[in-house]
C-alpha cells in the first residue's frame, strides 16, 4: 500500500504512468487535501488525476503542528501512519526529509519509474522522463541524467 502526495502524482500523471502505482504497490490512497490540490492546482493534469483518484480519497484529521509543510503533505504523512502503509509517494524535498526523519519509507516519482523498470513493467524510461522534463515541473536535467545512467539508459 502506498499513500500519495500531489507533486509525485502530478509527475506520474505527466508521464502517463499513474497505473504503475497499483501494479507495484497494490493499493493507493490519498488524503482529501491532496485530492483537492491536484484537482484544482494542476490544471493540465487535473481531469486525469480526479478520475484516477476518485475512489482512493481518505479524510484525515490532523492534530500535529505544520512544521513548515503543506496541508497535503501533512495529511499524507498522517494517512501513512493511520493506514500503516508501506510507502509514502512524495517528491517535495523538505517533506521527504521530514518523513524519513520520522521513520517513514518514502519513494518519489523517479523511484517509481526505476522500480517499474526493475520489475519489468516497462522496458525504457527515457521517453517518460523526457515528458517530465518538457512539462516544466521542477526537475533538473542532471537528475534525469543520473537516473538514466543508474538504469543503464
Amino acid at each position: 500500500m502506498i499513500i500519495g502526495d500531489s507533486s509525485a502524482l502530478v509527475a506520474l500523471a505527466t508521464m502517463d504512468r499513474l497505473d504503475l502505482l497499483e501494479k507495484i504497490f497494490g493499493k493507493l490512497y490519498v488524503p482529501q487535501a491532496v485530492y483537492d490540490e491536484v484537482s484544482i492546482s494542476y490544471k493540465a493534469q487535473s481531469i486525469k488525476l480526479k478520475e484516477f483518484l476518485a475512489n482512493k480519497v481518505e479524510v484525515v484529521n490532523l492534530d500535529i503542528s505544520k512544521m513548515g509543510l503543506g496541508q497535503g503533505e501533512l495529511e499524507a504523512i498522517a494517512l501513512y501512519k493511520n493506514k500503516e502503509a508501506d510507502f509514502l509517494l512524495i517528491d517535495d524535498r523538505r517533506a521527504k526529509n521530514f518523513a524519513k526523519l520520522n521513520g517513514i519509507n518514502v519513494i518519489g516519482s523517479l523511484g517509481v519509474m526505476i522500480l517499474a523498470k526493475d520489475k519489468g513493467l516497462i522496458e525504457f524510461i527515457r521517453d517518460d522522463l523526457g515528458k517530465l522534463l518538457d512539462s516544466g515541473l521542477f526537475i533538473s536535467q542532471s537528475l534525469i541524467d543520473r537516473v538514466l545512467f543508474e538504469v543503464g539508459e
